[in-house]
C-alpha cells in the first residue's frame, strides 16, 4: 500500500494558497510570537511542501509584509465598525481611538509586526494615505468633520497627533498603575474614554 505524503508535502488543492500562508503565518505568530516564524514552519502549518511558500514570497520579510497588510485590513474594519455606530463627531473621534486600542491589545503580535514592518520604510502601505477606509483616512476625515483645518500640513500633523496619542495609549493601557482608574470607571473601555476625553483632539476641540 502506498505510503500517505507527511502533511509538509501534501499538494495544496483547497483554494489560496497565499491567503493560507498568511493565514498560518498570523497563527504561529499569535501562539508562538515572532521567533517561531520561518518559512519552512508556516509551510508546515498550512500543510504545503516546504518549497511552496517561494512561489509566493521570496523571503520571511516579504510574508510578514502580508501578514501586516492583513492586520491594517483588520483594523480597518474595526474601526470603520466603530466610527458607523457613533453619534456625534466627538464620539466619533473617541470612539477610533478606542478602537485601535481594543486591536493592539487583542492582536499585540501582529500589531507589533505591523509597526516592525513599517518602521524602516520611506512609506507606509500604499493605501494608508489613498483608501478612504483606511484607518488613517477615517482619523483625518473625522477631524475635519470634527473642525480641523483644511491646510495640508496642519491636517497631516493633526491626524499624526492623534494617531500618535492613540498609539502611546495602546502601549500603556496594561499597565498596572491604571487598575485602580479602571475599576472606578466601570473597566477598561470606560477608562480608554475617559483618557480620550480628557486629550483635546479626541473631544473634538481640534483648531478650526
Amino acid at each position: 500500500m502506498r505510503e500517505a505524503l507527511a502533511p509538509e508535502s501534501r499538494p495544496y488543492h483547497h483554494g489560496d494558497l497565499s491567503r493560507a500562508l498568511v493565514d498560518a503565518a498570523r497563527r504561529l505568530l499569535e501562539s508562538e510570537g515572532p521567533s517561531a516564524l520561518s518559512l519552512r514552519a508556516v509551510a508546515r502549518e498550512a500543510g504545503v511542501s516546504p518549497a511552496a511558500p517561494y512561489h509566493h514570497f521570496k523571503d520571511k520579510g516579504e510574508l510578514l509584509d502580508a501578514v501586516a497588510q492583513q492586520g491594517w485590513d483588520i483594523l480597518n474594519v474595526a474601526m470603520t465598525a466603530a466610527r458607523a455606530t457613533a453619534l456625534s463627531v466627538q464620539d466619533k473621534l473617541t470612539s477610533l481611538g478606542v478602537a485601535y486600542v481594543q486591536f493592539a491589545r487583542e492582536h499585540p503580535a501582529l500589531y507589533r509586526v505591523m509597526y516592525d514592518a513599517s518602521r524602516d520604510k520611506a512609506d507606509l502601505p500604499a493605501h494608508f494615505h489613498a483608501d478612504n477606509d483606511s484607518a488613517y483616512c477615517q482619523v483625518r476625515d473625522t477631524l475635519i468633520e470634527a473642525g480641523a483645518s483644511d491646510d495640508e500640513v496642519e491636517l497631516e500633523l493633526a491626524t499624526n497627533a492623534a494617531w500618535c496619542a492613540a498609539h502611546g495609549l495602546a502601549e500603556m493601557a496594561a499597565f498596572k498603575q491604571f487598575d485602580h482608574l479602571k475599576e472606578k470607571l466601570g473597566g477598561e473601555e470606560a477608562f480608554l474614554r475617559g483618557v480620550f476625553s480628557h486629550l483635546g483632539i479626541f473631544a473634538g476641540t481640534a483648531s478650526r
